[in-house]
């Protein structure tokens, strides 16, 4: 197996994302990681992995829409919204099924959602956390997420645990304490299962073809194979397909590379000579 990997993790509670990485880089015995979509230590589940040149794929993977499974607690007070620094636990009466799944048609099909405080968001060059953990006042821009669906999968008050499909950006910790807003209370998350990216789905870490998670069609190129090599200027009249868009293009049998036919039907090289997997 060469250096060049792309596999799904499944990443353990309470470790963060980096060092995860770590692990398995030295789990494989290779210098060059990454990872596609931050989990918080306290969340689990899957974890997008490229090794090598893989990981410059990252940008182009499709990796939406997310799934995850939440648990809430509602009455909870947290300013990370998490159990990471609970401050207090409120007791609170309980609420109907109808009344919990009512809410949850405010955050379909999206909504303007405040990043938590305790994010990765930076403000000014900074990360957000850290300005909260030196106790800065911050205000937070709201962004427009995208909200596919949520569903009740069991409610044992004040527990609550739910389903929610989410677009790029979304917060799980946000929509949970925006989501007991709406109920008229607070919460926080307890747990964090990310079940998949995209079609991204945890199957032990078996090596997996990144052509099939590319957003594009293939073309083939009809010029020599050594003006790709070579890095060369490209005409669209050399493709199979000259319609602008994105595609990948097999080069011989060892390489492909990703080119964008552009609206003034120019070829621009996005990623030139990765190596095909060796499955």
């Amino acid at each position: 197996m060469g250096e060049e990997r792309l596999f799904v993790a499944y990443k353990p509670p309470f470790i963060s994302s980096n060092r995860f990485l770590g692990k398995l880089k030295r789990k494989y015995g290779v210098k060059k990681g990454g990872f596609s979509g931050t989990l918080d230590p306290f969340a689990e589940g899957v974890l997008v992995i490229a090794f090598g040149r893989y990981t410059k794929l990252f940008q182009f993977l499709e990796k939406s829409p997310k799934r995850y499974r939440a648990t809430l607690l509602l009455g909870g007070v947290s300013p990370t919204l998490d159990i990471e620094k609970v401050e207090r636990i409120d007791s609170i009466p309980p609420f109907s099924r109808e009344e919990i799944e009512g809410v949850f048609s405010h955050f379909l099909p999206g909504y303007f959602q405040y990043p938590p405080l305790y994010s990765a968001k930076k403000v000014a060059g900074e990360r957000a956390y850290r300005l909260a953990e030196k106790g800065k006042d911050l205000e937070l821009k709201p962004v427009q997420v995208e909200v596919k669906g949520i569903k009740l999968i069991d409610y044992s008050h004040p527990f609550l645990t739910i389903e929610a499909e989410v677009g790029e950006g979304c917060y799980i910790r946000s929509l949970g304490a925006d989501i007991g807003k709406k109920l008229g209370t607070t919460a926080f998350l307890t747990s964090l299962v990310r079940l998949n990216e995209g079609k991204f789905i945890y199957q032990c870490e078996q090596p997996l073809n990144p052509i099939d998670y590319l957003p594009f069609s293939k073309n083939l190129y009809r010029g020599s194979l050594e003006d790709i090599l070579n890095g060369k200027s490209l005409s669209p009249s050399q493709f199979e397909k000259e319609i602008p868009g994105r595609y990948w293009v097999p080069v011989g049998e060892k390489f492909f590379s990703i080119i964008e036919i552009t609206p003034q039907f120019k070829v621009k090289y996005l990623l030139n000579l990765l190596p095909f997997p060796k499955m």
